[in-house]
């Protein structure tokens, strides 16, 4: 059987939503994810699930190879390196290339203590001025960097309940007491009660937009006046005449048609 011609970026929510849009139309694809968390969030799709980090050599390699000719780059919004090396691979082999980016939520909610920034190194400016006990639900790809940038603070960190993960946080001296790992996202009931529970000073999360519950984690921070900190973004380095941005499932359903229609299917 020869090889599927869409490949698909992702191990977020997103990415799972847009291969069961792709089974239900029929399409062979295959999903790459960057760690065994990923194939298991997943869950049932069709496509088979490839296991890894590409840099972009080897993403020319593999694309090449496999013969694709549609890549879908459904990354988390903070997968800057990731996405930039997509870019880059699709542009060398003029790949079609879908950037689908879940819709912004940074501006819904405004407040004094909700501080929006560029950055991790701009976060932790701020966090160092607003207290000792420090929580981040910010993953843990970033842990070591806010450990050195917060030396002296108390760092408390949600993160995924996998075993990769708690090696990860043990090898930087977090214990027991200072790892919450439970997968989200979360209710503001529960993040309330969190807060209620840990104490911080200050919490830093990222704009995950409604999908990873941006508002669930903000608000109630602002509710028990607790100065939340917001790293946004980071630009999309995606040219208009190189891809294609969607922020919905029906926009990306749209695309999947045309792609059939331009290929008999």
């Amino acid at each position: 059987m020869n090889s599927p011609a869409i490949h698909v970026f992702g191990g977020t929510s997103d990415a799972r939503a847009l291969c069961q849009a792709l089974d239900a139309a029929g399409a062979r694809y295959r999903l790459s994810v960057a760690t065994d968390a990923g194939r298991q969030l997943a869950g049932d799709i069709r496509g088979d699930v490839v296991v890894g980090r590409m840099d972009t050599e080897a993403m020319v390699h593999y694309f090449d190879q496999h013969k694709v000719r549609w890549v879908i780059d459904a990354s988390h919004p903070y997968a800057d390196v990731l996405s930039q090396n997509v870019i880059t691979a699709c542009r060398r082999l003029s790949l079609r290339l879908t950037r689908y980016q879940r819709p912004s939520e940074i501006d819904l909610l405004n407040h004094p203590l909700l501080y929006k920034v560029d950055s991790v190194e701009a976060a932790c400016d701020v966090a160092r001025t607003l207290g000792q006990r420090i929580l981040l639900t910010t993953g843990s790809k970033q842990l070591a960097l806010y450990q050195r940038l917060l030396p002296g603070k108390t760092l408390l960190v949600r993160v995924l309940p996998t075993a990769e993960v708690l090696v990860q946080c043990e090898a930087l001296g977090l214990g027991v007491d200072h790892i919450i790992a439970l997968r989200g996202p979360f209710t503001a009931e529960f993040n309330h009660a969190l807060y209620e529970l840990c104490h911080p000073d200050v919490v830093i999360t990222k704009e995950s937009g409604a999908e990873g519950g941006y508002q669930q984690k903000v608000a109630p921070c602002l509710a028990l006046n607790i100065p939340c900190i917001v790293v946004c973004r980071p630009a999309s380095s995606l040219q208009h005449d190189e891809g294609v941005r969607v922020s919905s499932l029906d926009e990306f359903v749209q695309h999947l048609i045309h792609w059939q229609q331009q290929r008999g299917q």
